[in-house]
């Protein structure tokens, strides 16, 4: 009879332990079956496999320059609409605000909105007691939030941010006090 140390019991499965539990999260594993005869590998070899992997990721420098000419091509269209008025930009190693005449757009990480000003219920800016975060949220008339936490380098910009959002919401957001 044969003694084991460490828990009798089997591992959990499911979708709390394992993310590949629910389908279509992750893509579908190719199962590598081994003959017993001849020790050969039959379908989905390691090596086509790794080989995959790197064919589908693109070098650094590739998306950067690729992020760049979309970035200048963003601009050369914006140039011809652009008008004379207040822009608020505030960004931190991973998150960005931008205010401008075409309405606000949130950016952290990969994920990207953006919201015209007809879609805006209202914009607020929040400061930390302590620390450097600013955070501004925007409203949409379908009672749905969206904050973005900005890092400033210093508490001194907290003030300056606040005016330049505030020059920005005066030109362009209509709160509705024209209507009535």
């Amino acid at each position: 009879m044969e003694q084991r140390i460490g828990s009798s019991s089997q591992p959990l499965e499911g979708a709390g332990f394992d993310p590949a539990f629910v389908p279509g999260i992750t893509p579908p594993v190719s199962k590598v079956s081994v003959s017993k005869e001849s020790g050969s590998k039959e379908s989905g070899s390691e090596e086509s496999v790794s080989e995959e992997k790197d064919s589908d990721e693109t070098p650094v420098e590739e998306t950067v320059v690729a992020e760049q000419a979309e970035q200048a091509e963003q601009a050369e269209q914006g140039d011809d609409e652009t008008p004379d008025g207040p822009v608020f930009e505030a960004a931190d190693r991973r998150a960005r605000i931008v205010a401008d005449h075409r309405g606000v757009r949130l950016a952290l990480d990969d994920q990207e909105c953006e919201f015209r000003w007809d879609e805006i219920g209202a914009v607020e800016t929040e400061t930390a007691r302590f620390g450097k975060r600013f955070t501004v949220t925007v409203h949409t008339p379908d009672r749905r939030w969206y904050p973005i936490e900005i890092e400033a380098t210093a508490r001194s910009l907290f003030s300056e941010w606040e005016s330049q959002l505030d020059a920005v919401l005066d030109a362009y957001f209509e709160d509705g006090e024209s209507e009535s």
